[in-house]
């Protein structure tokens, strides 16, 4: 595999590891198997159909999970002890076997890749949860999914251009990150205010 080919195909899987890991997983391991890319040896393992059929029911799980205001977010704590290290590794395993530093150094770039792309979903969907309808949930769920499967036509078809959007992103990232944290902190606080108010509503039993 080329050096560009490879790097897109390393910090490209990463980034969109961040996102939707399962659907990162299952669209490379069935389009693999089903000859339409080539990946690495050391990503043949995404082929096998037991690493498929898992990724697939996971997405399928994620997809509503995704959906569901406030639970989403759960769900993205939660996946930050998953998204950012599959993306190291992924990151890793693509550009094949390599000497202990540059393994090392693969790991790091992809980790951070990984956790720039989680960071920024998951405080985008805190902050949307502010909004009182359902409906930007999901619209911002099926852009993640397809902004994952285009990201991933890209890494095969244009690394460059791959290359390129994902610098773009880690330098936007780095400008609004801290603005979405205002938007989230109120997304903080009207899950707090949501919860109190359960609190306080008796029950039936209550005299």
């Amino acid at each position: 595999m080329e050096t560009l080919q490879a790097l897109s195909l390393a910090l490209g899987s990463a980034w969109t590891s961040g996102i939707n890991l399962y659907a990162t997983v299952a669209a490379l391991g069935i389009a693999g198997r089903m000859q339409m890319i080539h990946l690495p040896q050391g990503l043949e393992v995404l082929m096998d159909p037991i690493v498929i059929g898992m990724a697939c029911i996971m997405y399928v799980v994620e997809f509503f999970a995704d959906k569901i205001p406030y639970f989403d977010s759960g769900w993205d704590l939660l996946h930050t002890f998953i998204r950012v290290p599959a993306g190291a590794i992924l990151a890793a395993r693509a550009l094949g076997p390599m000497n202990p530093a540059l393994e090392l150094a693969a790991i790091l770039a992809g980790g951070t890749v990984a956790f720039a792309a989680h960071a920024t979903k998951a405080t985008t969907r805190l902050a949307i949860n502010v909004s009182p309808e359902p409906f930007s949930n999901w619209a911002a769920s099926v852009g993640e999914d397809l902004t994952v499967l285009g990201s991933l036509w890209l890494i095969f078809h244009h690394p460059l251009i791959m290359l390129l959007l994902i610098a773009a992103f880690i330098a936007l990232a780095i400008w609004i990150i801290p603005k979405l944290f205002g938007l989230a902190r109120r997304g903080f606080q009207a899950l707090r205010a949501r919860l109190r108010k359960k609190e306080e509503i008796p029950g039936p039993n209550t005299t």
